[in-house]
């Protein structure tokens, strides 16, 4: 009978269609691996902060953008964070893999055998196993009783590595809020002393050109105004070069970012007043020693190397474990298997007399790794006392210059008004002028600065005691 045309093309446009609708389907009905919570929350931040609208202008006009907005925007796109939150992920895989060793095992087999029946195999094994032609079916099952305390210190070192990674994934997160700061303010610090140079060329560029017309009026001298031009240049590169950082500066926020190209940011400093410097240092240690995630991952390692150890010592003893095996054999030959089904259970006690010295040797090897890891722990805990100490004081530093550097200010101001008032009324020549224009242009730049260096320092105080951003 011939068949309909139609039905043949409906056939071959299924039969091309089924791969694609099967991989269709899978990924839309297979489960994810499970996650853990703090995953789950940073990558649902890190979905709402990418799925923002872009913090810079797409036509190249500068966009407001805070400190707040750029930490949300780097804690996102930054790489590092994903890599570490990955990486705890891979770990608590590894705690699934060491809890199976508790759980049962249960294999099923079918099997079929063709064979020359009564025969057996003389080589290749001690046992004389006779060859019988058979088809059957079963299941096996196994089931670890005791071992003595050996999976369950693998387990809860398992875990507490699980601990450590994610506390290295929170260490990452503060490390990129920092980095973040630091160029954050690196760029304020590099628009305000370009703002002061841009003053500083104004305000020379008008002395100039009045020097320039009194120098033709034969009321000063060619010297006044060879020095009223040097003075410029000087301006003018103290310009170029406020430019040239504040460029490399917005170039390393937009790395910082995740951007692999430069945003077109105009940062704008909305910390309001300056926060006070806490008065104690040494609760600040205390603070840092049980905030900082870094410290913490080492506690977990350190604990987790105490477990390991203790597991490879308890290989020494024996391990008690449960089988059990169930089935039927529906074809074979009936003088060799009297019944069509089989079953047995039982129990094995394996029991380690002698290899090598091999396992006194690996429970050596773990105490010896975790002995190092207390080490570490007592090392990093050292070197947090002398960060927080250090930051504190800078921190202090940074508060103090903010005060000098406005009186400072405030005097170079003042010096320079007298300077100028002296230099028209021909009281002193443009040297002394000179000399103020430059202690004010720096006194300007020192003062600009000083907000901006003061609170980096008490971010990376913060950073230092383990506060979160």
């Amino acid at each position: 009978m011939q068949a309909n045309p139609i039905i043949y093309a409906a056939l071959l446009s299924l039969i091309l269609g089924a791969p694609g609708l099967l991989a269709q389907r899978a990924s839309t009905s297979l489960p994810n691996a499970p996650m853990t919570q703090s995953f789950l929350v940073a990558s649902a931040q890190a979905r709402s902060v990418t799925n923002s609208p872009s913090p810079a202008g797409a036509e190249g006009i500068p966009t407001p953008f805070t400190r707040q907005e750029a930490e949300k925007l780097a804690l996102a796109n930054n790489p590092r964070i994903r890599i570490t939150q990955l990486i705890a992920r891979v770990q608590h895989q590894a705690v699934r893999e060491r809890r199976a060793d508790e759980l049962p095992n249960l294999n099923g087999n079918l099997t079929a055998v063709e064979a020359n029946d009564g025969s057996r195999i003389s080589s290749g094994s001690l046992t004389a196993s006779r060859l019988l032609e058979h088809a059957g079916m079963g299941v096996q099952v196994s089931q670890l009783i005791t071992d003595f305390g050996h999976t369950r210190n693998l387990v809860a070192s398992a875990k507490l590595q699980e601990k450590a990674r994610l506390a290295d994934a929170e260490a990452s997160r503060l490390d990129i809020v920092l980095a973040t700061d630091q160029v954050f303010f690196a760029v304020i610090e590099a628009q305000e002393t370009l703002k002061v140079a841009t003053q500083t060329v104004n305000a020379r560029q008008a002395l100039t050109d009045q020097v320039s017309a009194l120098t033709k009026a034969k009321l000063k001298s060619d010297l006044d105004e060879s020095f009223a031009q040097v003075n410029l240049s000087q301006a003018k590169l103290l310009q170029l070069d406020a430019q040239n950082n504040l460029d490399a500066a917005k170039a390393a926020f937009s790395a910082v970012l995740g951007y692999d190209k430069e945003m077109n940011f105009q940062l704008v400093d909305d910390s309001g007043s300056l926060p006070a410097v806490p008065p104690d240092s040494d609760a600040l240690i205390a603070q840092a020693i049980q905030n900082r995630p870094d410290l913490q991952s080492l506690k977990y390692s350190e604990q987790a190397a105490e477990k390991f150890s203790k597991a490879q010592h308890e290989q020494l003893f024996p391990t008690i474990s449960a089988l059990g095996a169930v089935g039927g054999t529906p074809v074979g030959s009936s003088q060799y298997f009297t019944t069509n089904w089989y079953g047995a259970v039982g129990g094995n006690v394996s029991i380690p007399i002698f290899n090598g010295f091999r396992l006194t040797a690996q429970a050596s090897e773990a105490a010896l790794q975790s002995k190092a890891a207390t080490e570490q722990t007592r090392a990093l805990r050292d070197q947090v006392v002398r960060d927080v100490r250090t930051a504190w004081l800078n921190a202090n530093t940074a508060m103090q210059r903010v005060t000098v550097t406005a009186e400072l200010l405030k005097q170079a101001n003042t010096a320079l008004d007298l300077a100028k008032t002296r230099y028209d009324l021909g009281l002193s020549s443009i040297v002394e002028l000179s000399q103020a224009e430059l202690q004010q242009t720096e006194a300007a730049i020192g003062n600009a600065n000083a907000r901006s260096q003061y609170n980096f320092a008490i971010s990376t105080l913060n950073f230092q005691t383990g506060v979160q951003p």
